[in-house]
């Protein structure tokens, strides 16, 4: 099936960027989707303490509240619907895969997961009121699938698993939180340290000094190491990780050694994006199916994307948009081997 993301660019304030959004949002199917997944589920799982979340968000990035307060007044809807479905925090998580390789130059990355939870929104956001611009795929609206921001920090993240869950942010939230505002991966840790999670998740950092670590953050610790490879399970916390591993220890396996003979960037988001080299995956049914391959270079300051297997990337100048000039790129399309949308493309 075809599948595309649309490019959105925005420079302004926090506010006034969640409105534009919650304008595009009203022609789209995105929320009626979105809405209708949840179903029932919303008022169990998606609990929301207005007051609590405030003080949260206040504390690590109350310019993302702002944005909120905008797609609400936009969207015509009550703040604390808007903090159910754009917060971040207290959130359900669907299950995911997700495989990244690093060198000291880039950061490779395949985001594994379900289709019909995908938003097909790809965003360049500058800032006129605090934080570092971003760019990256967006989910859930808000947050962050994965990124680079403008001081060349490069963030990806693994699931680990949702049991043992306690209150705090999920995983595409932390990932805007950090890129927005640490300049540095000894920042990033930092924040990692200091941030409250919902779920187990290893979060990958790249910065222009080249080195590589993956953190690895539950609700009840977060450690970090040193590691140029990172699949769903975790090397330090033991303890935390699933009963099964077999399956996420052999990609990290098979990475390791088909990266050994990769020359060059192109050669290794090949890797990454050719099924012939089993990492990519078309297990969709099982949320573990890729669904884009992305790819930062923090010191060149450059990223590329796609959709689907097989494809040459789309590349971005982050420094050319950072410098005033507009992305001609509107839509990215790909395919993908599954029948059912994303949900910004029709209405379920």
């Amino acid at each position: 099936m075809n599948y595309y993301s649309d490019v959105f660019q925005y420079r302004g304030s926090h506010y006034y960027f969640g409105y534009y959004q919650g304008k595009l949002l009203k022609g789209s199917p995105i929320i009626h989707n979105r809405q209708k997944q949840w179903g029932p589920k919303k008022d169990r799982h998606f609990i929301i303490d207005k007051k609590l979340f405030e003080q949260v968000i206040n504390r690590f990035s109350p310019a993302i509240l702002e944005e909120i307060h905008g797609l609400a007044d936009a969207l015509e809807m009550s703040l604390t619907e808007a903090y159910r479905l754009f917060g971040g925090y207290y959130k359900e998580f669907v299950r995911s895969g997700c495989s990244i390789f690093t060198e000291p130059d880039f950061m490779v990355r395949n985001y594994d997961s379900h289709p019909v939870g995908y938003e097909g929104r790809y965003m360049f956001y500058q800032p006129t009121d605090q934080g570092y611009a971003v760019l990256g795929p967006s989910m859930q609206i808000t947050g962050r699938i994965d990124g680079m921001n403008e001081k060349g920090l490069v963030l990806g993240y693994n699931f680990t698993h949702s049991k043992k869950s306690s209150d705090g942010f999920i995983c595409n939230m932390i990932g805007r939180i950090v890129l927005e505002n640490c300049a540095n991966v000894d920042e990033a840790i930092d924040l990692l340290k200091e941030i409250p999670h919902r779920h187990s998740f290893s979060y990958v950092l790249l910065d222009r000094s080249g080195e590589s670590y993956v953190i690895e953050a539950s609700p009840r610790k977060v450690v970090s190491r040193k590691s140029n490879v990172c699949t769903n399970h975790f090397h330090l916390l033991d303890e935390e990780n699933r009963y099964r591993q077999e399956e996420t220890r052999q990609r990290e396996k098979t990475i390791q050694e088909q990266q050994k003979h990769s020359t060059n960037p192109m050669q290794a988001f090949r890797v990454m994006n050719d099924p012939q080299y089993d990492v990519f995956s078309n297990k969709y049914d099982a949320s573990a199916g890729t669904i884009h391959t992305s790819a930062y270079f923090p010191k060149e300051m450059k990223a590329w994307f796609v959709i689907g297997p097989n494809r040459m990337p789309v590349m971005f100048d982050f420094n050319k948009w950072l410098q005033g000039n507009q992305v001609l790129v509107k839509r990215m399309k790909g395919e993908l081997d599954y029948s059912r949308p994303f949900v910004n493309m029709e209405r379920l």
